[in-house]
């Protein structure tokens, strides 16, 4: 398919995710945000006294051997399958959720790092395998700054055109490269151009994973790529409690992506907003 078709069809595709909104608010009824109060802070364990131990603090967790039978690599838990991806998160607390597709890519993912590092700021990253596999190093750097990595499959296809074999390769190959760079299967999907199709759903239930799309998109992906400025008011214009915010730090020229983000942070967090990550609730 010729380059400019491409673009169009994203195009339509990202306009027609965006009109799912009530859809998707249901279905993150269940979720929480990642400092929501499931376990014990870090601080409650300190306050218990000094008998209370962590989860990795349990005499069964000192005790393990150094060699032998260790824990056998994760194997996903299927997860209910929807019929819509889930398109904001609860709306508790002014957060708000940043979102980067596409990548890794070395020219610009490092700097969306460095700008949320500097404002301790979480976000999440749907990687394709196939970039990824070669820069493992950034899905690692993503890692130890507690960013949440999910699977936006290998090659960045559109899944309406492939076979189900054909998705199930493509989720399950990037679903491997996670684990192996990041540390953990990822636990949430995105499918390419917002294009959503039963046979995603299914699949990436089977593979543990949660469907996520977004609520508010910044239009980074357009061609020629917008100014910093025009991004950056798409996005505060956007802003509210509960919206999920979709960037891309690969996929074309993202500097003014980066550029952007150093101006939107102080913004949003200045307004109020707590810019966090998602985490399924324990069951």
């Amino acid at each position: 398919m010729r380059k400019d078709q491409l673009l169009s069809r994203r195009r339509l595709l990202l306009a027609g995710a965006a009109v799912l909104g009530a859809a998707g608010a249901a279905g993150a009824a269940g979720l929480l945000l990642e400092d929501d109060p499931v376990r014990p802070a870090r601080g409650a364990l300190a306050a218990a006294g000094p008998g209370a131990r962590g989860p990795h603090e349990s005499s069964a967790f000192r005790l393990r051997p150094m060699t032998g039978s260790w824990p056998a690599r994760r194997t996903p838990v299927r997860t209910a399958v929807r019929r819509e991806p889930i398109l904001r998160m609860p709306d508790r607390g002014r957060s708000m959720v940043l979102t980067f597709d596409d990548g890794p890519d070395p020219r610009y993912t490092p700097g969306i790092l460095r700008t949320l590092r500097e404002y301790d700021v979480r976000a999440m990253f749907f990687v394709c395998g196939e970039p990824a596999a070669d820069h493992r190093d950034l899905l690692r750097e993503m890692a130890d700054d507690g960013h949440i990595v999910g699977n936006h499959t290998w090659t960045h296809p559109l899944l309406t055109r492939l076979t189900r074999p054909a998705i199930r390769s493509e989720m399950e190959r990037t679903c491997e490269i996670v684990q192996e760079a990041y540390g953990e299967a990822p636990l949430w999907f995105r499918a390419p151009y917002g294009a959503w199709n039963r046979a995603a759903f299914e699949l990436g239930a089977e593979l543990g994973m949660d469907p996520l799309a977004w609520t508010l998109g910044s239009g980074d992906w357009t061609t020629p790529p917008p100014e910093a400025k025009a991004i950056v008011e798409q996005v505060e214009g956007g802003a509210a409690p509960g919206v999920i915010v979709l960037s891309h730090d690969a996929g074309g020229d993202r500097t003014q992506t980066v550029a952007a983000l150093r101006d939107c942070l102080p913004f949003l967090l200045d307004a109020g907003y707590h810019l966090t990550v998602p985490r399924r609730r324990p069951t």
